[in-house]
Protein backbone atom coordinates (compact mmCIF):
# COMPACT_ATOMS: atom_id res chain seq x y z
CA UNK A 1 0.00 0.00 0.00
CA UNK A 2 0.95 3.71 -0.63
CA UNK A 3 1.08 5.58 2.19
CA UNK A 4 1.87 8.56 -0.16
CA UNK A 5 -1.20 10.35 -1.77
CA UNK A 6 -0.41 11.14 -5.24
CA UNK A 7 -3.00 12.78 -6.39
CA UNK A 8 -3.48 17.02 -6.60
CA UNK A 9 -3.29 19.32 -3.42
CA UNK A 10 -7.21 20.58 -4.96
CA UNK A 11 -10.25 19.47 -5.27
CA UNK A 12 -12.24 20.97 -8.52
CA UNK A 13 -16.57 20.57 -9.31
CA UNK A 14 -18.89 21.15 -12.14
CA UNK A 15 -20.70 23.85 -10.59
CA UNK A 16 -16.60 25.86 -9.86
CA UNK A 17 -16.20 28.94 -12.06
CA UNK A 18 -12.82 28.28 -12.72
CA UNK A 19 -11.40 25.37 -13.82
CA UNK A 20 -8.26 24.55 -11.09
CA UNK A 21 -6.47 21.97 -13.39
CA UNK A 22 -3.16 23.29 -14.72
CA UNK A 23 -1.05 20.04 -15.56
CA UNK A 24 -2.01 19.97 -18.95
CA UNK A 25 -2.39 17.33 -21.55
CA UNK A 26 -0.67 14.59 -21.16
CA UNK A 27 2.38 13.55 -22.94
CA UNK A 28 1.84 11.20 -25.97
CA UNK A 29 3.56 9.04 -28.86
CA UNK A 30 0.92 10.45 -31.66
CA UNK A 31 2.96 13.99 -31.81
CA UNK A 32 5.82 15.18 -32.94
CA UNK A 33 6.54 16.89 -30.04
CA UNK A 34 4.89 14.61 -27.92
CA UNK A 35 2.40 17.09 -27.46
CA UNK A 36 4.70 19.52 -24.86
CA UNK A 37 4.82 22.43 -27.64
CA UNK A 38 2.07 25.31 -26.77
CA UNK A 39 -0.76 26.64 -29.45
CA UNK A 40 -2.46 30.17 -30.27
CA UNK A 41 -5.98 28.92 -29.73
CA UNK A 42 -9.21 30.75 -31.32
CA UNK A 43 -11.01 31.63 -27.95
CA UNK A 44 -14.20 29.98 -27.56
CA UNK A 45 -16.83 30.39 -24.67
CA UNK A 46 -16.23 33.16 -22.83
CA UNK A 47 -13.28 34.43 -24.75
CA UNK A 48 -15.80 35.47 -27.23
CA UNK A 49 -16.88 38.64 -26.04
CA UNK A 50 -13.38 39.67 -25.50
CA UNK A 51 -12.09 38.85 -29.29
CA UNK A 52 -15.42 41.16 -29.89
CA UNK A 53 -13.85 43.82 -28.24
CA UNK A 54 -10.59 43.73 -30.29
CA UNK A 55 -9.69 45.91 -33.29
CA UNK A 56 -9.08 44.71 -36.45
CA UNK A 57 -5.69 45.48 -36.34
CA UNK A 58 -5.02 43.60 -33.55
CA UNK A 59 -6.74 40.70 -34.68
CA UNK A 60 -4.59 40.30 -37.95
CA UNK A 61 -1.08 40.54 -35.35
CA UNK A 62 -2.54 37.43 -33.97
CA UNK A 63 -3.40 35.59 -36.88
CA UNK A 64 0.14 36.74 -38.08
CA UNK A 65 1.58 35.26 -34.58
CA UNK A 66 -0.48 31.99 -34.89
CA UNK A 67 0.75 31.57 -38.62
CA UNK A 68 4.23 31.98 -37.53
CA UNK A 69 4.22 30.28 -34.52
CA UNK A 70 2.42 27.20 -36.42
CA UNK A 71 5.34 26.95 -38.88
CA UNK A 72 8.11 27.36 -35.86
CA UNK A 73 7.04 24.09 -34.63
CA UNK A 74 7.87 21.92 -37.48
CA UNK A 75 11.66 22.85 -38.23
CA UNK A 76 12.72 19.96 -40.60
CA UNK A 77 11.35 18.30 -43.18
CA UNK A 78 11.92 14.95 -40.86
CA UNK A 79 9.46 16.56 -38.37
CA UNK A 80 6.71 17.44 -41.46
CA UNK A 81 7.06 13.96 -42.25
CA UNK A 82 6.25 12.68 -38.73
CA UNK A 83 3.29 15.47 -38.77
CA UNK A 84 1.53 14.35 -41.50
CA UNK A 85 2.52 10.33 -40.66
CA UNK A 86 1.10 10.74 -37.01
CA UNK A 87 -1.63 12.26 -38.33
CA UNK A 88 -3.14 9.71 -40.63
CA UNK A 89 -2.47 7.21 -37.98
CA UNK A 90 -4.19 8.67 -35.63
CA UNK A 91 -7.55 9.24 -38.39
CA UNK A 92 -7.14 5.52 -39.63
CA UNK A 93 -7.26 4.89 -35.97
CA UNK A 94 -9.77 6.43 -35.11
CA UNK A 95 -12.29 5.31 -38.29
CA UNK A 96 -11.92 1.86 -37.13
CA UNK A 97 -12.16 2.32 -33.10
CA UNK A 98 -9.17 1.09 -32.11
CA UNK A 99 -7.49 1.36 -28.51
CA UNK A 100 -5.27 4.70 -27.77
CA UNK A 101 -2.39 1.77 -26.92
CA UNK A 102 -2.37 0.85 -30.87
CA UNK A 103 -2.39 4.26 -31.68
CA UNK A 104 0.67 5.05 -29.75
CA UNK A 105 2.53 2.13 -30.68
CA UNK A 106 2.28 2.82 -34.46
CA UNK A 107 3.57 5.94 -34.07
CA UNK A 108 6.50 4.80 -32.77
CA UNK A 109 7.04 2.17 -34.77
CA UNK A 110 6.73 5.09 -37.98
CA UNK A 111 9.12 6.91 -36.33
CA UNK A 112 11.65 4.08 -35.71
CA UNK A 113 11.20 3.20 -39.47
CA UNK A 114 11.64 7.12 -40.19
CA UNK A 115 14.94 6.78 -38.02
CA UNK A 116 15.94 3.57 -39.59
CA UNK A 117 15.75 5.39 -43.25
CA UNK A 118 13.19 3.05 -45.06
CA UNK A 119 10.96 5.37 -45.64
CA UNK A 120 12.78 7.51 -48.86
CA UNK A 121 11.33 6.61 -51.55
CA UNK A 122 8.41 5.47 -50.44
CA UNK A 123 4.70 6.09 -49.40
CA UNK A 124 4.29 7.55 -46.03
CA UNK A 125 0.30 6.87 -46.09
CA UNK A 126 1.35 3.13 -46.84
CA UNK A 127 3.61 3.02 -43.58
CA UNK A 128 0.85 4.73 -42.00
CA UNK A 129 -1.07 2.11 -42.31
CA UNK A 130 1.57 -1.01 -42.31
CA UNK A 131 2.30 0.48 -38.69
CA UNK A 132 -1.03 -0.22 -37.88
CA UNK A 133 -1.64 -3.32 -39.41
CA UNK A 134 1.93 -4.30 -37.47
CA UNK A 135 0.46 -3.10 -34.44
CA UNK A 136 -2.88 -4.71 -34.25
CA UNK A 137 -1.12 -8.52 -35.75
CA UNK A 138 1.71 -8.07 -32.63
CA UNK A 139 -1.03 -6.98 -30.20
CA UNK A 140 -3.09 -9.64 -31.09
CA UNK A 141 -6.21 -7.29 -32.58
CA UNK A 142 -5.99 -8.35 -35.85
CA UNK A 143 -7.57 -6.46 -38.54
CA UNK A 144 -6.73 -7.45 -42.53
CA UNK A 145 -5.66 -5.30 -45.23
CA UNK A 146 -8.89 -4.86 -46.66
CA UNK A 147 -10.21 -3.61 -43.44
CA UNK A 148 -7.15 -1.27 -43.35
CA UNK A 149 -7.11 0.18 -46.96
CA UNK A 150 -10.60 0.84 -46.59
CA UNK A 151 -10.49 3.95 -44.67
CA UNK A 152 -6.82 4.86 -44.92
CA UNK A 153 -5.51 6.57 -47.70
CA UNK A 154 -3.22 4.10 -48.84
CA UNK A 155 -3.64 0.90 -51.33
CA UNK A 156 -3.09 -2.65 -50.64
CA UNK A 157 -0.21 -2.40 -52.92
CA UNK A 158 1.33 0.34 -50.88
CA UNK A 159 0.78 -0.92 -47.63
CA UNK A 160 2.11 -4.49 -48.56
CA UNK A 161 5.50 -3.58 -49.73
CA UNK A 162 5.54 -0.94 -46.60
CA UNK A 163 4.81 -3.88 -44.37
CA UNK A 164 7.02 -6.27 -46.14
CA UNK A 165 10.11 -3.25 -45.43
CA UNK A 166 9.03 -3.40 -41.67
CA UNK A 167 8.85 -6.85 -41.14
CA UNK A 168 12.75 -7.26 -43.00
CA UNK A 169 14.33 -4.38 -41.80
CA UNK A 170 12.84 -4.00 -38.02
CA UNK A 171 12.38 -7.73 -37.37
CA UNK A 172 8.53 -7.11 -35.89
CA UNK A 173 7.60 -9.95 -33.66
CA UNK A 174 4.42 -10.93 -35.97
CA UNK A 175 3.80 -14.61 -36.50
CA UNK A 176 1.32 -16.27 -38.51
CA UNK A 177 -2.52 -14.82 -37.35
CA UNK A 178 -4.70 -17.50 -35.35
CA UNK A 179 -7.69 -17.73 -36.84
CA UNK A 180 -9.84 -17.93 -33.88
CA UNK A 181 -8.87 -13.90 -33.48
CA UNK A 182 -11.55 -13.20 -35.97
CA UNK A 183 -14.16 -15.34 -35.11
CA UNK A 184 -15.77 -12.91 -32.18
CA UNK A 185 -15.98 -10.16 -34.66
CA UNK A 186 -17.33 -11.94 -37.36
CA UNK A 187 -19.86 -13.87 -35.21
CA UNK A 188 -20.98 -10.54 -34.12
CA UNK A 189 -21.42 -9.40 -37.23
CA UNK A 190 -23.20 -12.05 -38.72
CA UNK A 191 -25.85 -11.99 -35.77
CA UNK A 192 -24.39 -15.07 -34.31
CA UNK A 193 -24.51 -16.45 -30.96
CA UNK A 194 -21.70 -17.75 -28.22
CA UNK A 195 -22.80 -21.37 -28.76
CA UNK A 196 -21.97 -20.94 -32.45
CA UNK A 197 -18.73 -19.07 -32.03
CA UNK A 198 -17.27 -22.38 -29.43
CA UNK A 199 -18.35 -24.55 -32.13
CA UNK A 200 -16.71 -22.69 -34.73
CA UNK A 201 -13.82 -22.57 -32.78
CA UNK A 202 -13.37 -26.18 -32.11
CA UNK A 203 -13.46 -26.09 -35.78
CA UNK A 204 -10.38 -24.13 -35.72
CA UNK A 205 -8.78 -26.22 -33.78
CA UNK A 206 -9.22 -29.39 -35.95
CA UNK A 207 -7.93 -27.85 -39.02
CA UNK A 208 -4.98 -26.26 -36.81
CA UNK A 209 -4.15 -30.08 -35.97
CA UNK A 210 -4.35 -31.45 -39.18
CA UNK A 211 -2.37 -29.00 -40.21
CA UNK A 212 -5.03 -27.07 -42.77
CA UNK A 213 -4.76 -23.32 -41.79
CA UNK A 214 -1.19 -23.32 -43.59
CA UNK A 215 -0.89 -21.34 -46.54
CA UNK A 216 -4.11 -19.93 -46.25
CA UNK A 217 -6.48 -17.16 -45.57
CA UNK A 218 -6.83 -17.31 -41.65
CA UNK A 219 -10.00 -14.63 -42.65
CA UNK A 220 -11.29 -17.24 -44.91
CA UNK A 221 -10.86 -20.00 -42.51
CA UNK A 222 -12.32 -18.52 -39.04
CA UNK A 223 -15.88 -17.40 -41.58
CA UNK A 224 -15.92 -20.61 -43.38
CA UNK A 225 -15.88 -22.27 -39.60
CA UNK A 226 -18.56 -20.01 -38.57
CA UNK A 227 -20.66 -20.73 -41.40
CA UNK A 228 -20.20 -24.45 -40.83
CA UNK A 229 -20.96 -24.12 -37.44
CA UNK A 230 -24.10 -22.41 -38.07
CA UNK A 231 -25.19 -24.80 -40.04
CA UNK A 232 -25.31 -27.88 -37.78
CA UNK A 233 -28.31 -27.78 -35.76
CA UNK A 234 -31.95 -26.52 -37.04
CA UNK A 235 -32.29 -24.60 -34.33
CA UNK A 236 -29.63 -22.18 -35.16
CA UNK A 237 -29.99 -19.04 -37.27
CA UNK A 238 -28.54 -20.12 -41.03
CA UNK A 239 -25.95 -18.32 -42.86
CA UNK A 240 -25.47 -18.08 -46.45
CA UNK A 241 -21.72 -18.33 -47.84
CA UNK A 242 -22.48 -15.46 -49.60
CA UNK A 243 -22.82 -13.73 -45.84
CA UNK A 244 -19.92 -15.33 -44.84
CA UNK A 245 -17.60 -14.79 -47.09
CA UNK A 246 -18.51 -11.12 -47.30
CA UNK A 247 -17.67 -10.53 -43.73
CA UNK A 248 -14.17 -12.17 -43.93
CA UNK A 249 -13.68 -10.24 -47.39
CA UNK A 250 -13.55 -13.78 -49.72
CA UNK A 251 -14.78 -15.58 -52.27
CA UNK A 252 -17.43 -18.15 -51.49
CA UNK A 253 -14.73 -20.26 -52.91
CA UNK A 254 -12.47 -19.75 -49.68
CA UNK A 255 -15.66 -21.01 -47.69
CA UNK A 256 -16.71 -23.91 -49.75
CA UNK A 257 -12.82 -25.13 -50.00
CA UNK A 258 -12.58 -24.88 -46.47
CA UNK A 259 -16.09 -26.77 -45.56
CA UNK A 260 -15.32 -29.34 -47.98
CA UNK A 261 -11.63 -30.08 -45.56
CA UNK A 262 -13.84 -30.09 -42.63
CA UNK A 263 -15.82 -32.74 -43.93
CA UNK A 264 -12.97 -34.95 -44.84
CA UNK A 265 -11.85 -34.66 -41.42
Amino acid sequence: MDAIDRGPEWRSFDDDETDRRRTGAPLTRSRHDRGLSTEIGFGSGSNDDYRARLSGRKRRQIARLRREHNRSRISSKVERNQVYGFAEIRRVNALLSLPDCIREQSCSLFESAQSEGLLQGRSLEGFAAASLYATCRARSLPRTVEEITAVARADEGELTAAYDALNRELGLPTGPIDPTQYLPRYASKLGLETPIEKRARAHVSELLQAGLVVGRNPSGIAAACLYKAAGEREEWPAVTQAAAADVANVAPVTIRSTVVNLREL
